[in-house]
């Protein structure tokens, strides 16, 4: 093939050649030449297989018929002006068609990529009910809750390790505490601070009520209760009762540019943005590590929390190893108030494992910082999309960067490094490929699925029938 020479080399470039003027001699109708064009591309690749099979070379008996008919068939497209030019510009005119077929099927690919993700599953439906049915017809569970293995002197008490879940996932939430407890050196040093909504409020308490999580102590609560959660105080809240907010996220409305992803209700999750409320929530704390709930942890979490902040807020992995997660792709530096106040090459970073400072947090009023950029947002133009944003602005130069072992992201979207997951303390299944959901990606599940016991009787009920 690299010989000038070679019949090989010369055989494969005039079948090149070939297929171009196949598809320029159809597009023109003339289907007749297309078909010679084809059989002789078909003659061609025999001769190529037949060498390639025996290992030998092709010899010039063999191949000079087949060249010089070729050689006749592509003089005759030219003499139908099928020029250089012209190829190019039927080449590139499919190209675009191509193109367009591309973005059309991505964009499908996302849309149901994005209910599929949205969609509660059967099985964790069936989980919720059970456990409320549970919790109203076992008095036992009451008796536990009541006696409780946390006192309000453990909530409070700041010598033990706080970690905090907002979550509306019961089986999410639980594999977070299950595998922070399996992994930990202190399980019985080790406070969970959960956070729900109304509607799984009682399904949670029965859950965390049936099991010992080796110790650890858990504490469920509901949003609802946060009397100071309100309209007049939370700008999100004071946004869902706009009417171009509702229309913008609940029906389709918009300029019909926005991607679904961008218009996704969860980013408007109450549960979504308690993370820029965690020092009005755990008044008494000082320091707790953030966990989202679609994480499984898999090394002792103790040592996060004598890690030496500097005096900044918050700890946190560093995303920006590509150009793609620094600071210019989340936000709309055309705005002027973003173009002001921030640098556009500025390092981003993640939620899901996050060790903070609350005292700091407290100092320099990070929730006030949120409130004054999600303020200025209320048309969407500073940017569209979740609650990373409006974090990126709040915690500007307030990060403390963590070595990346401490949280591995990707496992909900994309391949990621055999050897970071080995040694990665806390994986995060970021994405819509959550590992409950039937789209989960199968490498990754039993990463999650050992810390779920489908053995009880009420998973076994939900989850293998």
């Amino acid at each position: 093939m690299l010989s000038a020479h070679s019949f090989t080399r010369q055989l494969v470039d005039q079948i090149s050649l070939a297929k171009a003027f196949v598809v320029i001699s159809k597009e023109c109708n003339n289907l007749q030449f297309a078909a010679e064009l084809s059989a002789q591309i078909r003659l061609s690749q025999v001769l190529l297989s037949r060498a390639a099979t025996r290992g030998a070379l092709l010899t010039a008996e063999e191949v000079e018929i087949a060249i010089h008919d070729m050689a006749l068939l592509l003089y005759q497209a030219q003499q139908f002006h099928y020029d250089s030019a012209t190829m190019i510009m039927k080449m590139k005119g499919q190209i675009q068609a191509l193109e367009e077929r591309m973005k059309s099927e991505t964009e499908k690919s996302t849309k149901y990529g994005q209910i599929a993700a949205e969609e509660l599953p059967k099985s964790l439906y069936c989980l919720g009910v059970s456990l409320t049915m549970e919790w109203f017809e076992n008095s036992n569970l009451h008796r536990k809750l009541s006696e409780g293995k946390h006192t309000l002197e453990k909530l409070r008490d700041n010598s033990l390790y706080h970690y905090c879940i907002f979550s509306d996932n019961i089986l999410a939430a639980s594999v977070v505490v299950n595998s922070t407890a399996m992994n930990s050196r202190h399980p019985d040093q080790i406070v969970f601070h959960l956070v729900t909504d109304e509607v799984n409020y009682t399904p949670m308490k029965a859950w965390f009520s049936m099991s010992s999580f080796r110790g650890a102590t858990v504490e469920v609560q509901k949003f609802e209760d946060f009397s100071w959660l309100n309209a007049s105080y939370v700008p999100v809240l004071k946004q869902l009762q706009d009417s171009d907010t509702q229309n913008f996220y609940f029906s389709g409305g918009g300029d019909g540019k926005t991607p679904i992803k961008f218009r996704n209700p969860k980013y408007l999750s109450m549960l979504n943005h308690l993370r820029f409320y965690i020092p009005e929530v755990f008044p008494a704390l000082q320091k707790v590590v953030f966990l989202d709930d679609d994480v499984v942890v898999q090394k002792d979490l103790t040592d996060l929390f004598t890690i030496n902040l500097n005096g900044n807020v918050m700890g946190a992995v560093e995303t920006c190893m590509e150009t793609f997660h620094r600071f210019h792709k989340y936000l709309n530096y055309s705005h002027p108030l973003i173009r002001a106040h921030f640098d556009p090459d500025a390092c981003g970073w993640a939620f899901g494992m996050n060790v903070i400072d609350l005292r700091e947090w407290r100092k320099k009023n990070v929730t006030g910082i949120y409130h004054y950029w999600q303020e200025r947002n209320a048309d969407h133009t500073l940017w569209k999309l979740g609650s990373l944003p409006p974090g990126l602005l709040a915690f500007y130069g307030l990060i403390e960067t963590l070595d990346p072992k401490w949280h591995v992201l990707g496992l909900g979207y994309t391949s990621v490094d055999p050897s970071a997951i080995k040694n990665g303390a806390v994986l995060h299944y970021n994405g819509n490929m959550k590992p409950w959901l039937k789209i989960g990606m199968e490498k990754y599940k039993g990463l999650w699925d050992k810390y779920v016991d489908y053995s009880h009787p009420l998973l076994h009920r939900c989850f293998m029938h």
